[in-house]
């Protein structure tokens, strides 16, 4: 109970923290912190439309924060997230353009679309995989390094192979056919068919991370591979099998931006959704339980937050201030009440 109550307080502190040095920013960007918190929340629970555009940007975020939990548990630190979304997008994009003539059923071209998508993340996380561990190039430079590749892969197959008949544009290739999206609620953005998508794989990684073998070893790898390996546990097999799979999760965050959302690929197809998924990662401390109501608590923001240039005339990058102070501020409380516990542990024992 105690232990409850402590970490109830932790959350409160740090809540309390990342508020007031908001409240800090928006002062200094010349605006009432109650007037943007309340656009905040009006903009994105105002109305059902509103909700619907949340529960659409929680979907992506909550697969790519999901692929991320699986190499966080094995101690790596999946960079090349943005890059996998993207490949995912493209992967489904050619699947679609290969099959919208074909005499195939619609609702078959985009089961194989996306399973598409999340083959094409799984392969590009499967290359960040092969450079780290038979390379020796850390997982960090080879992300990165993929996304960068991956961002001017999606520029050259616009504006070249893919590129709208007679121009190239910004706006991303021809839409596909209406018959080749994925059915959404009403008049709304939201497919409840991507929304299943996003839950069931969540739960998969939690029930994978939470109640498996694979999921012990896997954290076994994590904490330190070198005594998992010593007592018989296959490394390189199981950090090659969480690149694989937090890839595929990725993957379907493009498949689904591309057949739920755009109807087409656009240049900034992962929409941030992967470096916002890192953040999320570490605020809910690699947690999956917490992965579904902190990623729609993210989403929420990322909505909400679209109101600040229009009623306040705020800059749109306020709200990545916003989304990172909530991170620091969770960080900084976490760290010092390590420390704290620490010390404590440190005096009782030198009392016994």
């Amino acid at each position: 109970m105690t232990a409850r109550l402590n970490q109830m307080l932790y959350v409160l502190v740090a809540v309390l923290v990342a508020l007031l040095f908001t409240s800090l920013v928006l002062v200094l960007a010349g605006a009432s912190p109650v007037a943007a918190y309340w656009y905040i929340l009006k903009g994105s629970l105002g109305s059902w439309t509103k909700i619907t555009d949340v529960m659409v940007a929680w979907v992506p975020l909550l697969l790519a924060t999901a692929g991320l939990l699986v190499t966080f548990a094995a101690g790596l630190w999946n960079i090349g997230i943005e890059g996998q979304i993207v490949l995912g997008g493209i992967f489904t994009t050619w699947v679609l353009r290969l099959l919208q003539d074909s005499t195939m059923t619609p609702a078959l071209i985009i089961i194989l679309a996306i399973a598409a998508g999340a083959i094409g993340g799984a392969l590009w996380s499967a290359l960040a995989g092969l450079l780290k561990v038979y390379g020796g190039v850390n997982e960090i430079f080879g992300g990165l390094g993929l996304d960068f590749v991956a961002v001017a892969l999606t520029l050259w197959l616009i504006f070249g192979p893919w590129k709208r008949p007679g121009i190239g544009s910004m706006s991303g290739t021809e839409p596909f056919p209406e018959k080749l999206w994925l059915p959404t609620l009403g008049h709304t953005r939201l497919s409840l068919w991507a929304l299943l998508i996003g839950l069931v794989s969540a739960a998969v990684v939690y029930f994978l991370l939470s109640g498996t073998y694979f999921g012990l070893k896997l954290k076994a790898v994590g904490k330190n591979p070198r005594a998992a390996h010593l007592l018989g546990i296959p490394t390189t097999r199981y950090m090659m099998s969480a690149f694989l799979l937090s890839g595929l999760f990725a993957g379907l965050a493009g498949a689904v931006q591309v057949t739920a959302v755009y109807h087409r690929l656009i240049p900034a197809i992962s929409s941030g959704y992967g470096w916002l998924g890192l953040m999320v990662s570490m605020l809910i401390n690699f947690q999956p339980l917490w992965a579904a109501p902190v990623t729609f608590f993210f989403a929420l923001l990322n909505i909400g937050s679209i109101q600040l240039p229009i009623m306040l005339k705020l800059d749109s990058s306020l709200s990545g201030v916003l989304q990172g102070a909530l991170v620091l501020s969770f960080l900084l409380v976490g760290g010092a009440r390590q420390r704290h516990l620490a010390r404590r542990q440190v005096e009782e024992a030198s009392h016994e």
